[in-house]
């Protein structure tokens, strides 16, 4: 007998990868969590149905959502990430000797230590001692942050359930708070494919750019990922990824990526047509 984990991307597409075993089932009090083993992507992690994180392909999102921000300002020190139960995001961050705290906020607990557990590629930086763990909900800890952080990521899971508040003006207007003068945002922007995932893609820029002065999207091809077309955003106070993109800095820290490079960085932000139409049309 074969066993597939299938996830619906649309009423009318669905996106299949042949599994060998299943490795973990269990209900939080948040959402439900999957581990499932397969030849193709070897472990990947699910909740609530949907793909989160696969051996295979995740460096291509810890690659984006990290080093763009990075490069663009090599001085960023104090970090927060929102979500992020995986580790990954927090793995890429640790790579910087320079960055000297990272607030992981993860509303789930269940989920970091399933994925200490079974996907230490991601997790394995978590107990870092720069890395503090605080599980509540990150919609509430924002709030209490005012000038504190350098950069703030938001690895968030999808516009519902835990990570619904997540994509709120009020939440961006957090963030823009907790934020120094020279702060940058970065979050996970959804995919501009699908009319679902591209409503939700559009309604977060809007909201964005409604506190930042610098607004931009960039993208990144995850096999795994509805569509494969992903999209981050990256809002600064200040900064222009592209204008004050520090080429030459990043690259002599000498760090080794699998997906990104300073050439990507810059080419990542030549958007299609249609998403440059569909985030100039964006509405609530």
């Amino acid at each position: 007998m074969e066993l597939w984990y299938t996830e619906e991307h649309t009423e009318n597409v669905r996106f299949s990868i042949k599994v060998d075993r299943q490795l973990y089932s269990n209900q939080s009090e948040f959402q439900r969590i999957d581990v499932f083993e397969s030849r193709e992507f070897g472990t990947f992690f699910t909740l609530d149905g949907l793909m989160m994180v696969t051996e295979k392909d995740e460096f291509i999102y810890h690659d984006m959502i990290v080093h763009v921000a990075m490069a663009t300002n090599p001085k960023i020190k104090n970090v927060l990430v929102i979500g992020a139960g995986d580790g990954g995001t927090v793995r890429e961050l640790t790579r910087y000797d320079s960055i000297e705290n990272i607030d992981m906020v993860e509303i789930d607990k269940l989920v970091v230590e399933v994925c200490k557990e079974y996907l230490p590629q991601t997790a394995c930086k978590l107990e870092d001692p720069r890395v503090n763990l605080f599980f509540e909900d990150g919609l509430k800890f924002v709030r209490t942050k005012e000038n504190a952080y350098d950069l703030v990521i938001v690895d968030s899971t999808d516009p519902f359930g835990p990570g619904e508040g997540l994509f709120t003006k009020e939440f961006y207007g957090n963030c823009y708070k907790a934020l120094k003068d020279d702060g940058i945002l970065v979050n996970q922007h959804e995919s501009p494919y699908y009319e679902d995932y591209a409503q939700n893609m559009g309604r977060a820029h809007k909201r964005i750019k409604e506190f930042f002065p610098v607004c931009r999207v960039y993208q990144a091809h995850i096999p795994t990922y509805p569509s494969g077309h992903w999209l981050f955003g990256f809002a600064s106070k200040k900064y222009d990824p592209l204008v004050d993109l520090n080429e030459q800095a990043w690259n002599d820290l000498g760090l080794k990526t699998q997906y990104y490079n300073t050439e990507i960085h810059k080419g990542c932000f030549a958007l299609p047509t249609y998403v440059k139409e569909l985030l100039a049309s964006a509405t609530d």
